[in-house]
């Protein structure tokens, strides 16, 4: 028993994997907006989180975080920020692009355990699709002030607002198209996924998950 859900886990983890590399390197992916995109490769993260728990979510966020710093040298497209920090320091921009993504599948993955203790199975992966944009987000502009924040560049980005000013005016729509398709669609998919048993049954007790698949 353990090594077929093993398998189907492996399996799961690499069906996720894959969605997110096509969609990385191809316009399904981003649409670009300025020197920011709006990502919808949050959404292949949150799945991972829903279906495999908090390690398949930092998983597919690592590999969504490398893709995403790949794009800082021109592979899989080119992002207009990340060219410009990595040539101000190569390694923090890495650091800036890929641990946000791990920690934001990581962090999702508990709060899909939390909310499914109180909730259905559409609402728990809804809001962990609302989570993995809302997150990414925040991570990803903390982490640009904090290891940045000293550059010209974000200096002039900031315009010398405060912290919580400039990232609220700076990813504006980006980041509430990006949470809205996220919760929307991750939604509708996980509740599908419960429905063909690829979410494991909540610990409450068969007789809600009964209900629910009904």
């Amino acid at each position: 028993m353990k090594t077929k859900l093993g398998t189907k886990q492996l399996v799961l983890l690499g069906l996720l994997t894959a969605i997110l590399l096509v969609m990385s390197y191809t316009p399904l992916g981003y649409l670009n907006i300025g020197p920011l995109a709006i990502s919808f490769n949050v959404i292949p993260v949150a799945l991972a989180a829903i279906t495999l728990g908090p390690v398949g979510g930092a998983i597919v966020g690592g590999v969504f975080g490398l893709t995403s710093f790949l794009q800082c040298i021109g592979v899989g497209g080119t992002s207009a920020m990340g060219v410009i920090l990595f040539d101000i320091n190569p390694v923090l921009a890495f650091v800036q692009r890929f641990v946000p993504r791990v920690l934001d599948g990581l962090l999702i993955g508990f709060v899909f355990k939390g909310v499914r203790k109180i909730s259905n199975t559409y609402v728990s992966c809804a809001v962990t699709g609302f989570c993995s944009a809302f997150f990414n987000t925040a991570f990803f502009m903390s982490a640009l002030v904090l290891l940045f924040g000293n550059t010209d560049y974000v200096r002039e980005l900031m315009g010398g607002k405060n912290f919580i000013v400039f990232i609220c005016t700076f990813v504006g729509i980006n980041a509430v198209c990006e949470m809205l398709a996220s919760t929307i669609i991750s939604g509708a998919i996980g509740a599908a996924l419960y429905k063909a048993r690829l979410i494991p049954a909540q610990s409450r007790g068969a007789k809600a998950d009964t209900a629910e698949l009904a």
